[in-house]
C-alpha cells in the first residue's frame, strides 16, 4: 500500500504544479500546489483503500485540502483557496468524461437501434463525471465557508 500511496501522491503533485503553472502562480506557490495536490490525492488513495466510493473519497479528499489550506492561510497568503483548487484539479475524472462522450457518439452513429446497453453506460459515467465534479467543488467549498470566520 505504501509504494501505491506514494506513486499516487507524486503525481498529484506534479499534476497540480502543472495546473500551478497554468494558473500563473510564482516559485513558491507551486511547491504548495504540488503539496496540495499530494494531499488530496493520497486523502482519495486511503479513502478509497478504505472502502469508501470514488465519489465520497474525493469528497473527503477536496475538504481535507482546502481546510488544510485554509489553516495555513499565514504561509500560503490570500491564495490558499488557489491554491487547494490546483490540488484538486488533478482528481478531475477524464477518462470518466472521455468514456461518456465516446459511448454518446457511438450512440449517435449506430444505425442498428440496438444501442441502449451503451446508452445506459454512456450515462452512468456522465453521471459519475457529475457527481465527482459537485463533490470537488462542495468538498472546497464547505470547509472556506465554515472558517471563514476564523481565517487569520
Amino acid at each position: 500500500m505504501l509504494p501505491y500511496l506514494a506513486h499516487q501522491a507524486a503525481f498529484g503533485a506534479v499534476a497540480a504544479a502543472g495546473f500551478g503553472v497554468l494558473f500563473n502562480f510564482g516559485g513558491r506557490p507551486l511547491v504548495w500546489c504540488a503539496i496540495a495536490g499530494a494531499l488530496a490525492l493520497a486523502i482519495r488513495t486511503v479513502s478509497q483503500k478504505s472502502g469508501v466510493s470514488l465519489e465520497a473519497a474525493t469528497f473527503l479528499a477536496a475538504a481535507g485540502t482546502s481546510c488544510a489550506a485554509i489553516l495555513l492561510r499565514r504561509w500560503l497568503g490570500p491564495a490558499c483557496n488557489a491554491i487547494a483548487l490546483a490540488g484538486c484539479i488533478p482528481m478531475v475524472p477524464g477518462a470518466f468524461f472521455g468514456q461518456a462522450m465516446l459511448g454518446y457518439m457511438s450512440v449517435a452513429a449506430d444505425t442498428s437501434g440496438h444501442s441502449m446497453s451503451q446508452l445506459v453506460a454512456s450515462a452512468q459515467a456522465f453521471i459519475r463525471v457529475v457527481s465527482i465534479v459537485g463533490a470537488i467543488g462542495a468538498g472546497l467549498a464547505i470547509p472556506a465557508y465554515l472558517l471563514r470566520s476564523r481565517q487569520f
